[in-house]
């Protein structure tokens, strides 16, 4: 055998080889929240998945809302891009009412076993990867205390210096209703007057109701004193700000937001996808991500620091106002008409 030939022989094997293990590689698509949330779960989920799973490669496919998640669903039906999903819990229904989704249980992620009761939601195909709540944001150097209140925002003194998600953003849609409990109301299905009355009285000190790209930013530098956002991205913001935003759940109370993860239909790395979804719901996953970005865990028995527990709903929970979002998926569109109708015209 020639020195030529030897050296053409295992040339053709290595590439054999090579080719082989780019063969064997999965490529999985993950479509979740862009921003801050990309950033943080990349490195404590994803990272340690694909390391410990090399053979399946993930890509982060990051868009701003839940809505834009659904419609790129919705567009992609017949021939599926992304495999695994992370969205709002209402959103997520819409989904799996439209056959977008496979059925995550105990046979596809054995880790649901762990999971605490209220993570499985009834006719929802996905089950809850994380639970968040809402939180009254404030400039630490313009307010001086913590606000005892929400309706601190009405005061006089912050004319202007309010910003708010408003409705149909889940943000505005949360306050609204612990508002409306606040003042009296009993069954926000029925009726979320009292909620809306109140808002009407916050409204004219809102200097705007889409605050981009986030609610925190205007905060930090002091454009805004006060604000409603979401507790997960408010502590993690009040690190990075050195202080100056903070977070606080008022005397009235707050409500949870439940992300799910879900396996998209027929999606093209479906094997790879319940490997991941079950690497999510597992003890390491929530662990991380909790003390990675303050997201309260829905794995019962993840092994959280108490430090950063401190920091979630968990510790709160005699303040957190349950909501039935999928029963309040049905009336959202009747709400935000009253907001329009009502909230709006009042901040004008």
């Amino acid at each position: 055998m020639t020195t030529a030939f030897r050296i053409g022989a295992a040339c053709a094997l290595a590439l054999g080889l090579l080719t082989q293990g780019a063969a064997a590689e999965t490529n999985l698509t993950v479509m979740a929240y862009s921003g801050l949330f990309q950033e943080r779960y990349t490195k404590a989920v994803i990272e340690p998945f694909m390391k410990a799973h090399p053979d399946i490669k993930v890509t982060y496919f990051p868009l701003p809302s839940s809505a834009a998640m659904l419609g790129n669903l919705r567009a992609q039906k017949a021939a599926p891009q992304a495999d695994v999903v992370i969205m709002d819990v209402s959103v997520s229904k819409a989904g799996t009412d439209e056959g977008l989704y496979t059925k995550i249980d105990e046979t596809n992620a054995p880790n649901v076993k762990d999971l605490y009761p209220n993570a499985r939601i009834p006719d929802v195909a996905g089950v809850a990867v994380t639970f968040d709540n809402l939180v009254l944001l404030y400039n630490t150097e313009i307010v001086k205390e913590a606000p005892k209140s929400w309706m601190e925002m009405a005061k006089a003194p912050f004319k202007g210096k309010v910003v708010i998600p408003g409705v149909p953003d889940i943000q505005g849609l949360s306050l609204l209703l612990i508002l409306d409990k606040a003042n009296g109301g009993t069954d926000y299905l029925k009726s979320v007057d009292k909620g809306i009355a109140a808002m009407t009285e916050i409204a004219p000190n809102v200097q705007t109701w889409d605050p981009k790209p986030e609610v925190y930013a205007p905060i930090v530098t002091g454009q805004a004193a006060l604000g409603a956002g979401w507790n997960a991205r408010a502590q993690v913001n009040s690190d990075l700000s050195g202080g100056k935003l903070k977070a606080t759940i008022p005397q009235e109370g707050t409500v949870f937001q439940i992300n799910t993860i879900n396996l998209v239909a027929n999606a093209p790395a479906a094997e790879a996808a319940k490997t991941f979804v079950n690497y999510a719901l597992g003890r390491e996953a929530q662990k991380s991500f909790t003390e990675t970005m303050f997201y309260a865990p829905t794995n019962a028995k993840a092994d959280i620091s108490a430090a950063a527990l401190e920091r979630t709903a968990v510790s709160h929970l005699d303040k957190v106002m349950p909501v039935d979002w999928i029963a309040l998926a049905k009336v959202r569109d009747a709400i935000g008409e009253q907001w329009r109708r009502r909230v709006l015209p009042a901040s004008r």
